[in-house]
Formats: structure tokens, C-alpha cells, sequence
């Protein structure tokens, strides 16, 4: 059996941020990073953007280069899963059975693209965008000359992917069940300016819309068939409609949680000695009204990871972090502050014709969160007034001549 002092499950933002704390913080024993990707760890986001498109390659969207885990002593063990977890023995088991012992675990295992249940959705030409492989795949295909394009998701992740596919001059059809985009996550106003973005851009945006089944020949996507029994013909299939915690392992070793795995404010499982982090870690959230909420971003894996390598150290600081988001399509930039989770009302600031406003939100009088459109300066300063609970007079907040710092 091989072992470490601290064995890291996940190879993505969390685990490469939870090495990189650990020796920040004065750790000089034996660290291992599992990574069940062939890869050593890469960024995440560009996935769907920069590296989809071809404006970064691979050996810019690195966490960091492999000499540097070599100077820092860092073990990053690749094409490495872990199939089982012995809390007890204080083990993991990976797919071919070797065990690997540990003094503590953190479980930064991330999650598996939800995939559709519909008959043909196995068929050659499906894709999801979680890993370099699935954009590679992707990339191949659109090069070969895949040209009809049909998305099965409207967040961020496929309407990031419609604006990369648009650049490729594919034909793009975005389909989302709910009655508009990004439903879950931005107000109406939001969901309107990128919907009607997606459309001057030629995607055919569809929303309310369900589908039956994938029409396949020869083992290969043909159409996707719809509810209403409409028949898009296309090429390649990519779906994004969120993802399924990896956590598997943990809850069969008898880990809390139902929608991941259940952590306290210092990120520990209800396991002895084994952490979970990113976006597989329920946790009870400041910003959410402490509802326990799983938080699927960079800002978050990394906050966590610094929050469990600093009780590992035993220097025990509750994770209370400030949560941000972006997404890049076309020429825009959203900036996301906060958590607009169960907001009551929304400020509209600016006009989103001008293609540059923001979206204030507001739960009884507070700012939670703000949307922020090509509008920095808003998303700097509002994250202030989401920081102070501050309770501004929804006509300043409205009034662009009114800076956001002012109303403190």
C-alpha cells in the first residue's frame, strides 16, 4: 500500500488549490493529488470559452505548470479514480485496487455532466463540455466539418458554447425547457438581454421546449426529435444542463448529504478526518441566509480548499467567502456579486439596449446580488453594498449618475 500525509481526491481548481494552501501554510510532509483525468490540473472555465474557440491552448489554461508541483514536492498522480473510500482504515481504493493510506482526505472530486436520458442520447456526436477530452472531441468534429449544431441547455455553459459555435459559423439551435434562460440563476431582465444577444446572433433560441429522442444512423446523430415531434437535423449534440456531485464513495462510506456531500464551516464531512470541497460540498452559506447550497465556481472551490489546508494546519477559520461569477460570450462580460437566491424585487441600472447596464437584487431592502453587464465599476462597488447589507433607495440605486460607492 502507498500513503501520504494528505491525499487530495480531484484534480481540478479545489484540489490544486488545497496543495498549493497547504504548503503556503507551512506544510512540509507528503502531499498527493489524485486526478482522474490524464492531465495534470488545468482551468476549468476556458473549456467552454477561450480553449473551445482556439484563443488559448492547452499550456496556458494550466493551474500551473508541472515544474512547479515538482519544486513544491507535490504528488499529482493522473488517469488515477478512486472507486472507494475506508474511513476507518483511513484508505482510498482506486479502480484497479491498489490502496492508498492518507492522515487526512480532501475530496475535491467536482462532478459528472448530467447526461439525458432519452433514447439515443449515447449515439457518436454527443457532447458535454466538462473536460479537455470532451472539447477535443468536439473541436475534431466541427473541424471535419460538422456544421449543424443543436444545444440542450440554456445556462451558462450552453450559452457559452452557442457563442464559440456561432464563431465556427455552425448552425445553432439552443434548446431550454424552462420558460427562459439562465432561469436559475439571473432575473428576467437577465434572461431577456441574452436571449434576444443569442438571437441578433443568429441562434435560434427555444425555450419551454422539450425533446423525445435522438434520431441516430449508423450509430451517429442524425436529428433531435422534440416533444411536440419536430425534427432538428444536426451533427453534433452538445448538452449542459448541470451536473451530478461525484460523491459517490464518500456517501457509501456513510457520509452525510442528499445533493453532494454535507460539510461543516470548515469543510469537514461528517467522516473523521476526511474534507470535501467546491462543487460537490453542501455547506450552510452567509450569503445564502446560511441555507446549505452547493456553489459551483472557481471562487468557491478555491476559498474552500484555502479554508480546509488551514484547519488541516489546525488553524481553524469558518468559510465565509464573498461568492463572484463570470461568463464570457461574444463581446460581453457578466460579472455576477452574490447570490440572488429568493430575492423579492430587482433595480434596473442602465439600459440593456446600450448592451452595458446591471441588475440589482433585493430581499427585503437589502442588495444581495448584482448582474453586472460590461459594468465593472458597478461590480466593484456593488459587491460593497452586498458586503454591508446596505438598504439604498431603489430610485439612487436606478440613477447611472449616482455612483453605487455613494450610496454606502
Amino acid at each position: 500500500m502507498d500513503k501520504a500525509d494528505v491525499v487530495i481526491v480531484g484534480a481540478g481548481h479545489g484540489g490544486a488549490q488545497a496543495a498549493i494552501a497547504l504548503r503556503q501554510a507551512g506544510h512540509e510532509d507528503s502531499i498527493l493529488i489524485l486526478g482522474r483525468e490524464p492531465e495534470i490540473p488545468y482551468e476549468r472555465p476556458p473549456l467552454s470559452k477561450e480553449y473551445f474557440a482556439g484563443d488559448k491552448p492547452f499550456e496556458r489554461i494550466l493551474i500551473r505548470p508541472e515544474k512547479f508541483w515538482q519544486d513544491k514536492n507535490v504528488d499529482v498522480r493522473t488517469s488515477a479514480n478512486v472507486t472507494e473510500v475506508d474511513w476507518m482504515g483511513h484508505e482510498v481504493v482506486l479502480g484497479d485496487g491498489s490502496r492508498i493510506g492518507y492522515r487526512k482526505l480532501v475530496w475535491a472530486g467536482g462532478g459528472a455532466p448530467r447526461r439525458l436520458s432519452c433514447p439515443g442520447a449515447d449515439g457518436e456526436g454527443m457532447h458535454t463540455v466538462r473536460t479537455r477530452a470532451n472539447v477535443d472531441q468536439l473541436r475534431a468534429e466541427i473541424d471535419a466539418g460538422a456544421k449543424r449544431a443543436v444545444v440542450v441547455g440554456g445556462g451558462y455553459i450552453g450559452l457559452e458554447a452557442a457563442a464559440v459555435l456561432r464563431k465556427f459559423d455552425c448552425e445553432v439551435t439552443l434548446l431550454e425547457a424552462l420558460p427562459r434562460v439562465l432561469n436559475r440563476v439571473a432575473g428576467e431582465a437577465i434572461s431577456s438581454f441574452y436571449e434576444a444577444e443569442h438571437r441578433a446572433h443568429g441562434v435560434d433560441v427555444r425555450t419551454e421546449t422539450g425533446l423525445e429522442r435522438i434520431e441516430l444512423e449508423d450509430g451517429k446523430v442524425k436529428a433531435v426529435i422534440l416533444a411536440d415531434g419536430e425534427a432538428l437535423p444536426c451533427d453534433i449534440v452538445i448538452v449542459g444542463i448541470g451536473i451530478v456531485p461525484s460523491v459517490g464513495p464518500l456517501i457509501a462510506a456513510g457520509a452525510s448529504g442528499t445533493n453532494g456531500v454535507d460539510v461543516d464551516e470548515f469543510c469537514r464531512t461528517t467522516l473523521d478526518d476526511i474534507y470535501a470541497i467546491g462543487d460537490c460540498a453542501a455547506h450552510a452559506n452567509t450569503f445564502a441566509d446560511n441555507a446549505v447550497i452547493r456553489l459551483e465556481s472557481v471562487q468557491n472551490a478555491n476559498d474552500q480548499a484555502t479554508t480546509a489546508a488551514k484547519a488541516i494546519m489546525g488553524d481553524k477559520q469558518p468559510y465565509a467567502a464573498f461568492p463572484w461569477f463570470w461568463s464570457n460570450q461574444y463581446d460581453l462580460k457578466l460579472q455576477t456579486a452574490g447570490l440572488s437566491l429568493e430575492h423579492d424585487a430587482t433595480v434596473v441600472r442602465g439600459n440593456p439596449a446600450d448592451r452595458k447596464f446591471s441588475v440589482i437584487y433585493l430581499k427585503e431592502g437589502r442588495v444581495i446580488a448584482l448582474d453586472c453587464v460590461n459594468s465593472i465599476k458597478d461590480y466593484v462597488q456593488g459587491r460593497k453594498l452586498i458586503e454591508t447589507q446596505a438598504t439604498p433607495d431603489p430610485e439612487q440605486l436606478a440613477n447611472i449618475d449616482v455612483p453605487l460607492k455613494e450610496l454606502l
